[in-house]
């Protein structure tokens, strides 16, 4: 039962780090263990809300119910990347500036360190509300809307009603994955809409995101590499996506 226990913790640690992988992949990773038990285990493990089950292997929760899963679990999860990046954005967030705040982990933990100056700042989550709202000087708003319990985010045509006629000096947005291919996406498509009308309405596009998101497909793309001005991470990039940035003249934080 141990070994049974060990074995499908594994798995879970896996396809959290992968973010989906196919049935082929985890057979080469545990090449021990018989098809027939992956299989149990991975059903067993869906059934348990470890993982998902898809046709031809799994996805991982965290991945399928979007931003924070529970927000809990990401904001321990490279708590020392998070912290890097949000001491890195401080440097972007300016005085006398309307800025937006995203929902997420890393931009909650940026607002858990913002500096007490005189700024309007938007945001559409409530954990970062939560932080923000021990700022004296500055001028606080939270967007209206739906919540998403997964990611204590507000979404929904309220949510972008209430953001769409405000114009931003800059925007730090959280991010659930990147690829070449897909761009900067998120799992829900509120999420995602609030997202793109905030985007749509900035000066400066600020993306914080640790590097364990890169190379992974998301469901909902809500900018393109072209869209953003900064990105704002860790020091773990790789070499590709640093020359990605260069060639469309995005600077790294």
């Amino acid at each position: 039962m141990e070994g049974m226990e060990k074995r499908r913790n594994d798995i879970v640690r896996y396809v959290n780090e992968q973010g989906n992988v196919t049935f082929n992949q985890l057979k080469e990773h545990f090449p021990s263990v018989s098809d027939m038990t992956l299989r149990t285990d991975l059903k067993a493990l869906d059934e348990q809300q470890k993982l998902v089950r898809i046709h031809g292997g799994a996805k991982s929760l965290e991945i399928v119910t979007g931003n924070d899963d529970v927000l809990k679990k990401r904001y321990i999860r490279n708590t020392e990347e998070k912290k890097i990046i949000a001491h890195k954005a401080l440097e972007l967030v300016k005085p006398n500036q309307t800025i937006f705040i995203d929902s997420g982990s890393t931009t909650t933990m940026l607002s858990n360190v913002l500096k007490d100056q005189p700024c309007t700042i938007f945001t559409n989550s409530i954990s970062c509300a939560v932080e923000l709202s021990r700022l004296k000087q500055a001028h606080c708003m939270l967007a209206g809307g739906t919540i998403n319990v997964n990611s204590l985010s507000l979404t929904g045509v309220d949510a972008v009603q209430f953001l769409e006629h405000v114009n931003f000096d800059t925007v730090f947005m959280g991010v659930t994955c990147f690829s070449k291919n897909s761009g900067f996406t998120c799992e829900s498509y509120q999420d995602a809409q609030v997202k793109r009308i905030a985007i749509q309405n900035a000066r400066k596009v600020v993306i914080l995101m640790d590097s364990s998101k890169i190379n992974k497909d998301g469901s909902y793309q809500f900018c393109s590499m072209k869209e953003a001005d900064i990105i704002v991470s860790d020091f773990h990039l790789p070499e590709s996506f640093k020359e990605e940035c260069e060639s469309m003249g995005v600077s790294i934080y």
